[in-house]
Parts: C-alpha cells; sequence; structure tokens
C-alpha cells in the first residue's frame, strides 16, 4: 500500500508530511514530463533518441517515486540517478546523438532538472543536495549556451532550478518542524491520559482497599470481632486474594476498566459464596460494554458451576488478551474437581443458557473440555 495512504490516517504528523512532500514533488515531475512528451510527440521530425529520452526520464521517475511512495521516503541513491542522468546527461545526450541544435528542442530536457532539483533538495543531506543543486545549474549554462539560448532563457532556466530547491527545502523545514511539534503535543496528551487512568485506578483500588481490608483490619485492631470465627476468616480470605490479584499487576499489565471490573465483580460475587477463585488478568484489550458483561456474566455461571458440582471449593479464573493480537480476549475457569464424561452429559440450562448462549449472542464461543478424573476447564473467547 502506498505511504500516503499507509500514514494517512494512523501515522504520526512527521509521515504525513512526508507523504505530501513526496506528493507535492511528484506532481511537480508530472507538469515537466507532460511537456516534454509534448514536445517531442508534436515534433515531426523528432530523433528517435528523443523517444528514447523520454522514457528514459519516464520510468526513472516512476521507479524513484514509486519506490518513495512504498517506503515512505525518497532513496537518495536513486534521487543522485535522477539528478545525473535526467538532470544532467539527457541534455547532452540529445545534443551530442540526436542533433538537437535548437533552444525549443532541448527545453523540455532542461525543463526536467527544475522537479530534480526540488527533490534533491529535500532527500539528500545538505553537502550532497548544494552539489546536485550546483550540477544542475552548470547543465543548464553550458547546455543552453551550446544551442545559443538567450540570457532572458538561460536566466529563467536558472531561476526555476535554484528557486524549486529553495522552496521545497523551505517547504519541507517548515512540515517538519510543525509535524515533530504536532507528534509531541500527541505524545504529552497521551501520557497525560495515561496518567490520568493510572490515577484513576489507584483511586478505585484506594477506595476498594479502604472499604474491604482497611474496614477488616480496623475491625479486627478494635477487638471487636472473634479473629478465629468462620465469617471473620473467610472474609480474610477472600480479602487476601483481592490483595495478591493487585499485586500480581505490573505496569505493563493495566487492562482496561471495563472488562477488569466486571470480572472481579463476578468474582467478588462467587468468593461471597464461599468459593475460593484464584483469578489472574494479562494485558485486557478495551472491549465493547456489552462483551465484557457478556464474559463477566457467563465466567459467572462458570464459577458457580465449580462451587455447586466440583467439590472441591477452589477455581481458577485466567483473562488475557487473545494471541491473535487483533483485540480479542479469553477467559478461562478450571477446577481440579472429579470432572465428568461429556458424552454422558446432558448440560443444564446454565451452561447452555448462561455461558454458550451468552457468548453466541455477542459472536464469541465457549468450550467445555473435561474428563473423568481430569476436573473441568471452561474457555470463553472473544470473537469466536
Amino acid at each position: 500500500m502506498p505511504a500516503w495512504r499507509r500514514t494517512g490516517g494512523a501515522g504520526s504528523a512527521l509521515q504525513r508530511a512526508r507523504s505530501f512532500m513526496i506528493l507535492t514533488t511528484l506532481l511537480y515531475r508530472a507538469s515537466h514530463l507532460t511537456v516534454g512528451v509534448l514536445a517531442v510527440v508534436q515534433h515531426p521530425g523528432a530523433h528517435p533518441l528523443q523517444y528514447l529520452g523520454i522514457a528514459a526520464a519516464l520510468g526513472l521517475s516512476v521507479l524513484v517515486y514509486g519506490t518513495a511512495l512504498r517506503r515512505g521516503w525518497f532513496d537518495p541513491r536513486q534521487i543522485w540517478a535522477d539528478v545525473l542522468v535526467v538532470g544532467c546527461a539527457l541534455p547532452f545526450v540529445l545534443y551530442a546523438w540526436a542533433g538537437v541544435r535548437e533552444t525549443p528542442a532541448i527545453g523540455w530536457a532542461m525543463l526536467l532538472g527544475g522537479s530534480a532539483s526540488g527533490a534533491a533538495a529535500i532527500a539528500l543531506g545538505r553537502s550532497q543536495a548544494l552539489s546536485a543543486v550546483a550540477l544542475l545549474a552548470a547543465t543548464h549554462l553550458v547546455g543552453y549556451h551550446l544551442v545559443g539560448a538567450s540570457r532572458a532563457v538561460l536566466g529563467g532556466h536558472l531561476n526555476s532550478v535554484l528557486s524549486s530547491a529553495v522552496m521545497t527545502s523551505i517547504m519541507w523545514w517548515y512540515l517538519r518542524r510543525q509535524g515533530r511539534l504536532l507528534d509531541e503535543a500527541n505524545a504529552r496528551a497521551l501520557a497525560a491520559e495515561a496518567q490520568k487512568a493510572r490515577y484513576a485506578e489507584r483511586l478505585d483500588h484506594h477506595r476498594a482497599l479502604h472499604d474491604t481490608v482497611l474496614a477488616t483490619l480496623t475491625t479486627l485492631a478494635a477487638g471487636g470481632v472473634d479473629a478465629n470465627a468462620p465469617e471473620v476468616r473467610e472474609r480474610c480470605a477472600r480479602e487476601a486474594a483481592y490483595l495478591r490479584r493487585l499485586i500480581q499487576q505490573t505496569a505493563d499489565e493495566v487492562h482496561h476498566p471495563g472488562m477488569g471490573a466486571a470480572l472481579e465483580e463476578a468474582v467478588s460475587s462467587v468468593e461471597a459464596l464461599r468459593l475460593r477463585v484464584t483469578a489472574q488478568y494479562h494485558d485486557l484489550p478495551a472491549v465493547p460494554p456489552e462483551v465484557a458483561a457478556a464474559f463477566a456474566d457467563a465466567a459467572r455461571e462458570a464459577l458457580n458451576n465449580v462451587r455447586r458440582h466440583a467439590g472441591t471449593g477452589h477455581a481458577y479464573l485466567t483473562a488475557t488478551g487473545a494471541a491473535d493480537g487483533k483485540g480479542g480476549a479469553v477467559v478461562t475457569v478450571v477446577d481440579r474437581g472429579p470432572g465428568f464424561d461429556p458424552e454422558d452429559y446432558v448440560p443444564g440450562f446454565g451452561l447452555r443458557g448462561s455461558v454458550h448462549a451468552r457468548m453466541t449472542e455477542i459472536g464469541g464461543r465457549a468450550v467445555v473440555d473435561t474428563a473423568p478424573g481430569e476436573g473441568v476447564r471452561v474457555e470463553l473467547r472473544w470473537p469466536g
């Protein structure tokens, strides 16, 4: 895909500035090639070398600008080839071997030096660009002197070569500067948004810790409850599991609050029913609200099945981004209970309606993997 399309939407401002400069110099070259084609075709006695010359200019232009559009910028070696072949050698070839001795007949070849100068000014380093422009200017001086061109013609074409280099240089300097400033501004805005999101997440965690762990510790420190009471020990176990999940998250594993909060709510709801859940979240993607809700509801039902049927009192939940990197998500619920034979089992309403049906409605799927003595593994995947 051409660079101007590839970088037009999601690319940086500097990339878009490069694409704009490629298109600008391409249109400039196209206007000069049009003049050359018309000059050769409309000349009844044009030498075959003139046709070969315009064909060479067309071919080299396709190579230079086609490569630039694909790669996102010019290849300096191709720019030098364009300067030396199209801008410098072509006029002398026409003079020496095509019998061109008149100013109008050689003018179209000289005209190509202007677009060669513009591309060289932005694609080459400063010293190389000055050298290229100097070569093109010397070609005009010598070439027009050989055909006896007037000073007005010579001055006009020299002005075209020099002004093309100056104008494209200024335009590229300005666009590059503005592109960098815009990219820096975007980077600062993204950093501010990320910091704001981290602060909001920390605030949510602080509130949750205040309402759970801190409240429990304060009550125990005051001696208002029996620390060995079953309900107190159960609450401490739930809150310890919650703290463990917070500690396991690293700075690179900040998950989307919609998905993470929905799953955490599902886990907390079944933990309140005396099921111990070891949950891990890693690199969760941003998903639509209905997808997050479906994952949470299906996971809750899978955990309820563990509580009702596994007989272990312990379940494992893992939530990650899909491995294909396309923004999907995978949630697995595993228990180490007795399992069952899938061929002899008829799914109940909970598994059919609350797990399979919910995932199907959002374009996902649920897979139950089990065998006698092997426990049960429920995989929820979106998209399916």
